[in-house]
């Protein structure tokens, strides 16, 4: 088949809009309503809270400051005479190992320590069994943060049931699941604290911005409360506490507001995405990023492949390049990444694992198998403890999944990734 390069980008994705979303900013504008309130932003907390089936949705700037002041919450019940900016100080906190940077840093804005949960193969998530190896080695811990990975709901009533057993406190950073459900319940509400993102490549989108979601009204008034500087009800600038200023535009609103309208259509879309990608590559040696069928549904945000063990050729990567050595049937995801990017495609590679990044390269990892590493960077190893989160990010790949991309498009880009296994 002869193919060529494609004449507009693929994007991994991009937003999909509809025009409402214009609507409601004319209505911004009409109204004079451009600042950090107004109808789009009480109307899109609105929509949203009753969408996911929380009592309360806070709109802030990102998904990252709705994590922050999560963290903030979680530290201030944890350590109730914490300073106000480190609220967090002398905790160890468990998170997900294998995301995007934007769950772990709110944790160290607040003093935390993270402590790092590997990965396990069912749902590319945080593993319940290494988080019970986690409560072992530090049972002193009251703060869990968990991820559900490109759309995909984690083990949620597992690990929510381990961390209640340890009387901590869970956050939920559902911002790439947005509409996905366990168990027939929307994400977004598993966690004393949750956070979603309407950054531009989301499953919908204000450009940017984000929610705490929560159903204690006293919580999500204080996270309104320190996203607007925590401003005293005061005829003057009255402030008491350390704020913020996180809270959401009303013009982002409106995109958001418009957006929400389409949720379920968006999702729709990346399914089929995703489904067109299984049956494509069922002659290949390249399987889906997967869930547990009959207990999730995922949002298909991001469309991911792993390549089998088997059929992997030669892939070297330091911490900013990556090489590989081209194999007859068999390829890697630097090769097939690279071949896509010569057709104009664009994809990614699997978020590398936390404890595999520089930044936080010597903090605590704990592996399922009952294994660590500490500071000193040495394994202390149990049954051959096994790294899963870099197993996946080693063989790994986000592929084009962009709701704006035709089927047509979508044929040829699965036939540039066959190519690579021939």
């Amino acid at each position: 088949m002869d193919i060529k390069p494609f004449d507009k980008k693929i994007y991994l994705a991009s937003p999909k809009m509809h025009g409402e979303e214009l609507e409601y900013i004319h209505d911004a504008f009409d109204k004079n309503w451009i600042t950090t309130a107004g109808e789009n932003v009480n109307e899109l907390e609105n929509v949203a809270a009753s969408y996911i089936g929380v009592n309360n949705a806070v709109a802030l700037s990102s998904g990252t400051a709705a994590l922050h002041l999560a963290c903030k919450l979680a530290g201030l019940k944890i350590n109730p005479g914490a300073k106000p900016s480190r609220a967090l100080e002398g905790q160890k906190v468990f998170c997900t190992d294998m995301t995007f940077d934007a769950t772990v840093n709110p944790i160290v804005y607040e003093g935390g320590e993270p402590v790092f949960i590997d990965t396990e193969y069912d749902t590319w998530n945080m593993d319940p069994e290494a988080l019970k190896q986690a409560f072992s080695i530090y049972p002193d811990c009251k703060l869990v943060v968990i991820v559900n990975l490109y759309g995909t709901p984690a083990k949620l009533d597992e690990i929510r049931a381990i961390v209640k057993e340890h009387d901590a406190i869970l956050i939920e950073d559902a911002a790439e699941s947005l509409g996905a459900k366990y168990k027939g319940k929307q994400t977004g509400t598993f966690g004393d604290y949750n956070a979603i993102s309407f950054n531009g490549n989301k499953i919908i989108t204000g450009s940017s911005g984000g929610m705490l979601l929560a159903n204690d009204d006293e919580d999500a008034d204080k996270v309104r409360k320190w996203s607007t500087q925590s401003r005293e009800a005061a005829p003057w600038y009255q402030h008491e506490e350390l704020g913020y200023n996180y809270r959401m535009s009303n013009i982002i609103a409106g995109i958001a507001r418009g957006q929400f309208l389409h949720l379920d259509e968006h999702i729709a879309m990346k399914k089929a995405i995703f489904e067109r990608y299984k049956e494509g590559f069922k002659d290949i040696p390249l399987s889906m990023n997967p869930y547990i069928e009959g207990e999730m549904e995922p949002n298909y945000w991001l469309s991911c492949a792993i390549i089998d063990k088997d059929y992997m050729c030669k892939q070297v990567r330091s911490d900013k390049e990556a090489l590989y050595v081209s194999r007859s049937g068999k390829s890697c995801p630097t090769e097939i990444l690279e071949t896509l990017s010569k057709y104009n495609a664009e994809g990614r590679p699997i978020w590398k694992p936390m404890h595999m990044q520089p930044i936080y390269a010597n903090h605590a990892f704990v592996g399922a198998k009952g294994y660590m590493r500490a500071k000193s960077n040495a394994y202390i190893e149990r049954d051959k403890a096994y790294d899963v989160g870099a197993d996946i990010f080693d063989r790994g790949l986000c592929l084009p999944s962009d709701i704006n991309m035709t089927e047509e498009e979508q044929s040829i880009i699965i036939e540039i990734i066959k190519g690579c296994f021939r």
